[in-house]
């Protein structure tokens, strides 16, 4: 498969949080160069960031009586609890200074109100768009390529915002880590047809 110019690559949280910060996924380091020849083979490249403010709604800290994996009820739904990531400003939501990024056309920051989550790179936690659909459609974008963390996470959360936005949506596999729900998710993926694909169908 070649990367064509109505393609876009997206690069979701490969902050140092996620790499090996406060949520470190196992694999994470093991993306990176995937990710980086990714980049040198396609022609529009968007990044996207967590960026909360040390407020954030999924912070644990921020809700006493409560530890991180809980889950409290607010206006959206049931909010699970993390350890505090990717807070505004700090090292830990810096993107890992191995990955070239200095192609990105759009670098595009989610989960940056107190008051909401954002788990996928189209739609934060209250069905609010982030924006990043109406760019992909104002720039022809057809098919969109997800990687970075984590894979059944905030990936898998941008794979079926990109379906919902009617886009061909693939998540490439050696390009992504970290497993939770694998089974339920991998169903997931199936019933929406989003398309596996690993970084060596598409780079030479």
């Amino acid at each position: 498969m070649t990367p064509l110019s109505t393609d876009v690559l997206v690069i979701i949280d490969v902050q140092n949080d996620f790499v090996n910060g406060a949520l470190g996924q196992p694999g994470a380091d093991a993306i990176i160069e995937p990710i980086n020849a990714l980049v040198r083979a396609f022609e529009h490249v968007v990044v996207v960031k967590d960026w909360h403010p040390k407020d954030h709604i999924s912070f644990a800290t921020n809700h006493p009586g409560a530890k991180i994996g809980d889950q409290v009820d607010v206006p959206y739904g049931k909010q699970p609890l993390y350890h505090e990531h990717c807070v505004q400003g700090t090292y830990g939501a810096e993107l890992d200074a191995r990955l070239d990024v200095m192609k990105a056309e759009l670098i595009l920051q989610k989960g940056y109100r107190s008051s909401t989550d954002s788990l996928s790179a189209f739609y934060e936690a209250d069905d609010t768009t982030t924006g990043l659909g109406a760019y992909a459609k104002a720039r022809e974008f057809e098919r969109v390529f997800l990687t970075g963390l984590a894979r059944y996470g905030c990936v898998l959360a941008s794979a079926v915002g990109s379906v919902k936005d009617g886009f061909e949506t693939y998540i490439v596999h050696d390009a992504t880590a970290g497993d939770y729900n694998v089974e339920e998710c991998d169903k997931l993926i199936a019933e929406l047809g989003i398309r596996w694909i690993t970084s060596s169908d598409l780079v030479l």
